[in-house]
C-alpha cells in the first residue's frame, strides 16, 4: 500500500509530500512526476518516484496498486482538457482498485468558469464507482503574496473585485487538510469545503502591506473588462485572463468566502493568516 500524489513536483504537490514525510515512513510515498530530476530530492529521501504526465493516458498503467490512497492534484494546462486529464488517473485508479481517491476541486459556491472542471471532473469521480474525498479548496495566500512585485512598483493593488470578501488560506494549509485525508481514517465519500479562518478585501489586503512596508498602498476596484485588459498587456494567456477576471467577479459576489471551517478542523489548528503570507512574502 502507498499513498501516491499526483503532481507531486508542483506548488502544492510539493508541500503535500514534505508533510507526508513528517507522518510516515518515505518508502509508503509515490510522488508522480513529469520530470524525474524535479523529484530527485524527495527520491533521495527514498519516496518512490513514478513518471508519468496526464496526457499521455499509458504512463499510468499499472502506477496504481490495489489498496493504494491517491491524491489527484488538479492539472494548470487550462488550455488542455483537465477533465480529460483527469479521467486518466481516474480510471487507473478504479483499475488498479484503489482504497481511497482525493481530488482538488473548487468551492462548491463558487460560478466562475475556473469551477466547470472542477465541476465536471467530480462527475466523473462519483461516477467511478471509487471511495472518494472532494477537497474543495478555496483561494490561496500566494496567488497574491507571490506576485507583489507590480503593487510594490506602482503602489496599488487592482482588482476587479469590488469591497467582495474572501477567505484564502495557504498551501501549507491546503496540504495539511490533504495529508489529513491521506493519513486518517473515516473521510470516505466526504466532500470538504475549504478556506481560511479569516474574510478579508482588496482595501484591507492594501492596508495590510501598507503597514508591512511602510508605503501608502492603496486599492483601485476596477471593471471586470478593465481588468482583462490589463492581463491581456502583462502578456497572460487569453484562457487565463478569462478565467482570473472571472475569479475576480465572483469574489466580487461572495463566492470564494468559504466559512464552513472545515479547514481548521481538519489540519487541528488555526489557518494562517494573511498577515503571515504577506510577512513571509516580504521577507523573501
Amino acid at each position: 500500500m502507498s499513498i501516491v500524489v499526483t503532481g507531486a513536483t508542483g506548488h502544492l504537490g510539493r508541500h503535500v509530500v514534505e508533510q507526508l514525510l513528517e507522518k510516515v515512513p518515505a518508502e509508503q510515498i509515490t510522488a508522480v512526476v513529469r520530470d524525474e530530476a524535479k523529484g530527485a530530492d524527495f527520491a533521495a529521501r527514498g519516496v518512490r518516484l513514478a513518471v508519468a504526465d496526464y496526457n499521455a493516458p499509458e504512463t499510468f498503467d499499472g502506477l496504481f496498486a490495489a489498496g493504494d490512497k491517491v491524491l489527484l492534484i488538479s492539472g494548470n494546462e487550462f488550455d488542455k482538457g483537465r477533465v480529460r486529464q483527469h479521467q486518466v488517473v481516474i480510471d487507473a485508479a478504479v483499475a488498479a482498485g484503489v482504497a481511497l481517491l482525493a481530488y482538488t476541486s473548487a468551492p462548491g459556491s463558487l460560478t466562475a468558469a475556473l469551477a466547470d472542471d472542477h465541476r465536471a471532473t467530480e462527475q466523473v469521480l462519483l461516477a467511478s464507482g471509487l471511495s472518494y474525498v472532494l477537497l474543495r479548496n478555496g483561494w490561496y495566500h500566494e496567488n497574491y503574496t507571490e506576485n507583489l512585485a507590480p503593487v510594490l512598483a506602482h503602489s496599488a493593488v487592482v482588482q476587479a473585485a469590488g469591497e467582495g470578501r474572501m477567505t484564502s488560506a495557504s498551501r501549507a494549509d491546503y496540504a495539511a487538510a490533504a495529508v489529513a485525508v491521506l493519513t486518517g481514517e473515516g473521510h470516505e465519500n466526504a466532500t470538504y469545503e475549504l478556506g481560511g479562518d479569516e474574510t478579508w478585501s482588496f482595501a484591507e489586503y492594501a492596508a495590510e502591506l501598507s503597514r508591512q512596508t511602510g508605503k501608502e498602498i492603496g486599492y483601485t476596484p476596477v471593471s471586470v473588462e478593465a481588468f482583462s485588459e490589463i492581463l491581456a498587456g502583462a502578456g497572460l494567456p487569453g484562457p487565463f485572463v478569462a478565467i482570473l477576471a472571472g475569479v475576480d467577479a465572483s469574489i466580487e459576489k461572495g463566492e470564494l468566502a468559504v466559512t464552513s471551517g472545515d479547514l481548521s478542523r481538519l489540519i487541528g489548528r488555526p489557518t494562517t493568516p494573511l498577515a503571515e503570507a504577506v510577512a513571509a512574502a516580504l521577507k523573501d
